[in-house]
């Protein structure tokens, strides 16, 4: 079946064909789009204590770049010093709406989606031309905003600038976006989007995770899951001429003990699952402040659903679920259930699930990772 997101593609040759491949332009992929919320809820937003926000403005040619937390007078004002923009990472931690417009783009696996950033530039705003290690689908709210792009080998940036902006950007193409026409860029595309308005973009981004950071908080993760036996000995310990010299029979010792470490792909997985879910240092969870008895969540589930919490992140692989870092091992016919609530982020209220399940879905509640669903679904 076709995707009107993808403009008439079908998702298969989306993938096939501009995936990480190269950039797509698609009119009216949303129609009737004009954003979730206006330029004042942004502002404030970014004002919050759980929000991850910048300020960005130019004087002159000359980027200059705040981090939250703001207060409201920070926005205040900023129309006498040049172009801005504010942009706020994460809304769809706050908004159900934008968890909502991200389930349009399920045909890309949850353990690649970063969040839904959005922001706002009065006309001539922006934070000059750039390039990301990650793939984003820019998705215009209300305004018009032209989008510059190059495929240009030459990535070298200004010296010395706050932002990562791009010393030498030609232009190959660029086009005005309106209200509901999406760009799809992959990695390393240079581009540079302008305000020709008072205008929003709604910025979809897919994380891209280095080898060298996958690697190294692999170890981490194994390091309380390895268990090799025995300490060091040397009851044949001969005189060394150089006694600051490490002899070849410690070296020897110690390079078989840590050859004993293993792992194979169940561990991956684990890992991938533990690592992808885990929300990010800003991000916490509250339990519920006067929480429903087992029983009680458990006829709620039953009579309304669950769903789970904006914040929280879930993801299943051959009867593990990991959700927000953690990972547990279930039943088969639980693993299809949960999956299930993985996949839509809610369970309908006939979803089979046995006191296992209930038992798991509880623990989660008094974490605050989830909760009764508020209506009937």
């Amino acid at each position: 079946m076709k995707n009107t997101l993808l403009g008439g593609l079908t998702p298969q040759k989306f993938l096939r064909d501009y995936w990480q491949k190269k950039p797509l332009l698609i009119r009216q992929a949303v129609p009737g789009f004009a954003g979730l919320l206006d330029p004042k809820q942004l502002m404030a937003l970014a004002c919050g204590e759980d929000a991850q926000a910048r300020l960005v403005t130019c004087q002159h040619g000359e980027f200059d770049l705040r981090h939250s937390p703001f207060v409201a007078k920070d926005f205040s004002g900023l129309s006498r010093k040049g172009q801005w923009s504010v942009l706020v990472q994460g809304v769809n931690h706050f908004l159900p709406e934008a968890s909502e417009l991200l389930k349009r783009f399920d045909f890309i696996p949850h353990a690649r989606l970063d969040d839904l950033m959005v922001s706002y530039a009065p006309k001539g705003g922006g934070v000059g031309p750039h390039f990301d290690a990650y793939d984003v689908f820019l998705l215009q709210g209300y305004g018009h905003r032209r989008w510059q792009i190059s495929t240009q080998a030459d990535q070298t940036l200004i010296d010395g600038a706050p932002l990562r902006i791009l010393k030498d950007f030609k232009v190959e193409q660029e086009w005005v976006l309106e209200p509901g026409d999406i760009l799809y860029l992959p990695p390393h595309c240079a581009h540079n989007g302008i305000a020709e308005d008072d205008c929003m973009t709604y910025s979809i981004g897919f994380r891209t995770p280095w080898h060298q950071e996958l690697a190294e908080q692999f170890l981490v993760y194994l390091q309380d899951r390895i268990d090799i036996p025995g300490t060091y000995a040397d009851p044949d310990l001969k005189l060394q001429k150089h006694p600051s010299e490490i002899g070849p029979a410690m070296l020897r010792q110690v390079g078989d003990a840590i050859r004993k470490i293993r792992w194979d792909d169940e561990d991956i997985a684990n890992f991938l699952g533990s690592y992808l879910s885990e929300p990010k240092p800003h991000i916490f969870f509250d339990g519920p402040a006067r929480p429903l008895s087992a029983t009680r969540f458990a006829e709620a589930v039953q009579t309304r659903g669950v769903a789970l919490d904006l914040k929280t992140l879930m993801l299943c692989q051959e009867r593990t679920v990991c959700v927000n870092g953690e990972a547990y091992k279930v039943r088969k016919n639980d693993y299809r259930v949960l999956r299930e609530l993985a996949d839509a982020r809610m369970l309908p209220a006939d979803a089979a699930l046995t006191q296992d399940a209930l038992e798991l879905l509880y623990e989660w509640y008094l974490d605050g990772y989830l909760s009764p669903a508020t209506r009937r679904r």
